[in-house]
């Protein structure tokens, strides 16, 4: 094979609660040095084939969040990021900037302390315990409507809270769904199905964005635990972790609600049965979800791609529409 047709592209897999973070440490493309919105969108409309190559078939799956290390505009920040999935470009990822703060400290760039992120939607910072646990300081969220209803064919009405937790989520406690990992396929189409309902219904998050993640709660039967989920992520994957942006927008709406006090503690779990902590302090009434969890390095390695190979930037569903998310 000539060298001269391959690119080489080093990555670093890991986990959180199980739902997977492929961190693009070198070998990305040159985004520039502006403001992280304005490469975001150099990204998505100039680059595009380089997120298809990472997280989609033959290398990746539709449950890999990818991550571009990139150079800060903030110095005061370890690192700048742009998260990105299967089919979007995500603003924030909860789950990923614990895979990142774990994957920084396998690398000996950082250590236990307080570090801080740049992303799009503005900077987040975590905290690495001794232990390896991290903590995410998150973007400010908020509730911005409760109790919307919406038709869903084959279901009738679905109530549900309208919140940013770093994306925009649609929140739903009452919806008759058994949330246990065995009904996976039960649960894909009926979130699927609300997605649909909400687009038609034209309700959507501020500034017209589209709600691209829906959640269903239930209660844990996990000792010490608040509230089981199933989190509805961009295209037609599920999150394997509790969420951390997620469980932001819930943490939200449980201040909004005086359901949850400032520093007290919300557990969340997933529907594989993982947890992360969570807690909130409001500053000037706005409120800042903190949320804790781990992460395990699964893998190290090279992703080549070959100018020779028709695949060579992945398998992408044709006419997938973007999600400018976040």
């Amino acid at each position: 094979m000539p060298v001269s047709a391959t690119r080489r592209v080093r990555v670093i897999d890991s986990h959180t609660g199980g739902e997977p973070t492929r961190v693009v440490i070198s070998g990305g493309p040159d985004l520039g040095n502006d403001a992280l919105t304005n490469r975001l969108e150099r990204f998505r409309s100039e680059h595009d084939d380089f997120r298809c190559a990472v997280v989609n078939e033959p290398r990746g799956s539709d449950a890999i969040v990818g991550a571009l290390l990139c150079a800060p505009v903030d110095e005061s920040c370890v690192t700048g990021v742009i998260f990105f999935n299967s089919v979007a470009y995500l603003g924030m990822c909860g789950h990923g900037t614990i895979g990142i703060v774990a994957t920084l400290a396998y690398l000996n760039r950082i250590g236990p302390g307080t570090h801080r992120i740049e992303t799009p939607v503005g900077v987040v910072v975590a905290r690495l315990d001794d232990n390896g646990e991290v903590e995410v300081a998150n973007v400010p969220s908020y509730r911005i409507a409760a109790n919307v209803t919406v038709e869903v064919p084959g279901f009738g009405p679905v109530t549900g809270d309208v919140a940013w937790g770093g994306n925009w989520f649609f929140l739903v406690n009452d919806h008759g769904q058994e949330l246990e990992f065995e009904n996976l396929e039960k649960l894909m189409e009926f979130t699927l199905r609300v997605r649909d309902a909400l687009a038609r219904a034209g309700i959507t998050g501020l500034g017209g964005h589209e709600i691209d993640h829906v959640e269903l709660f239930t209660n844990s039967r996990l000792a010490g635990v608040d509230s089981k989920n199933f989190v509805l992520c961009p295209g037609k994957t599920y999150d394997r972790s509790p969420c951390g942006t997620g469980t932001s927008a819930k943490l939200a709406c449980l201040f909004a609600e005086g359901k949850l006090r400032e520093g007290e503690t919300w557990r969340q779990e997933s529907i594989v049965g993982s947890v992360f902590e969570g807690s909130v302090s409001v500053i000037e009434g706005v409120v800042h979800p903190k949320i804790k969890g781990s992460a395990f390095i699964t893998a190290e390695s090279d992703l080549i791609i070959d100018a020779r190979d028709p695949f060579s930037m992945g398998i992408s569903r044709k006419g997938a529409k973007e999600q400018r998310g976040n």
